[in-house]
């Protein structure tokens, strides 16, 4: 079975994680930007960081045969801060046009602040501009109320809701984003938030349309193969497999199919790469043979 994870830090992850997800069935990754753990003070942070997830990435992806995508934005955490929030937007647009970037994320709400509310809808003026759908992370605390404040500023914006993932949802939140006609991400965490017990209930209670399911697999305790071990859960639970592959595969494509720049077709085929090649003079290959790989 192949596996689109759509939302993975892997700038936190080593490359034995690559590996290992490849083995998997993982043929494409999405990694939207995000909060690296501590705060970034100046811009030039932030653009090495973008670079990052448009070059580096790529390559480390690719040389397990895995397309690795991106989305670009603010995150909420770090639009409260004013020594960057207003460069940072600056410099998105340039971003937004890169082929690999297909979407504007993670942006939405932490703290719930103002700042956060201001900088979401700006960002959502930007996709607009770009024709890129937008992946949205709500709050950690108090979820609900953050979930119907994102709400509200989508519909607020004009935004399309089919173009909107409100990303790491539980049992509570599908009750208000079934109806609205967005998609519904949730997180997989081997202690938090979601874990695939409860993946598996929601999925027999509410079924898998415009559902993806995602490892986000960031710098804390997390684990890169939630999804294929949510994917082996599920069919133990007796969900068809049909249904499986749409969640994990084609709803993730579906999604960020709106982005103009990507396909079923160019994803059943392993990403390629030349293992002989360095990139800007740096290998994952630690001294490996490539006709041996």
């Amino acid at each position: 079975m192949l596996i689109f994870e759509p939302h993975i830090h892997m700038y936190s992850r080593i490359t034995d994680d690559y590996e290992r997800m490849s083995l998997a069935g993982v043929r494409a990754v999405l990694e939207p930007a995000f909060w690296l753990g501590q705060p970034r003070t100046h811009i030039g942070t932030f653009i090495d960081y973008f670079d990052t997830l448009i070059g580096w990435e790529r390559f480390r992806a690719q040389q397990f045969g895995i397309h690795h995508f991106c989305t670009m934005g603010l995150n909420p955490r770090e639009a409260n801060d004013d020594r960057v929030n207003k460069d940072v937007l600056a410099v998105l647009p340039r971003y937004c046009e890169k082929d690999s970037c297909i979407g504007i994320g993670e942006i939405g709400l932490d703290d719930q602040t103002p700042a956060e509310e201001k900088f979401m809808a700006e960002q959502i003026e930007l996709a607009k501009r770009h024709n890129l759908p937008v992946l949205v992370h709500t709050p950690h605390r108090d979820k609900k109320k953050g979930f119907e404040r994102c709400i509200a500023i989508v519909k607020a914006s004009g935004f399309p809701m089919e173009r909107v993932l409100l990303d790491h949802g539980n049992e509570e939140t599908i009750k208000i984003t079934r109806g609205l006609g967005c998609w519904s991400g949730f997180s997989i965490y081997p202690n938090t938030k979601m874990d695939p017990a409860r993946m598996v209930a929601i999925v027999l209670e509410y079924g898998v349309e415009r559902m993806v399911v995602n490892s986000a697999a960031d710098w804390g305790v997390s684990d890169p193969m939630m999804v294929p071990r949510t994917a082996v859960k599920l069919e133990q639970a007796g969900v068809p497999r049909a249904r499986i592959e749409q969640l994990v595969w084609q709803n993730p494509i579906a999604f960020f199919a709106q982005s103009g720049r990507l396909n079923e077709s160019m994803l059943r085929q392993p990403a390629r790469a030349n293992l002989r090649e360095t990139f800007d003079g740096n290998s994952v290959l630690r001294g490996q043979d490539p006709d041996k790989m």
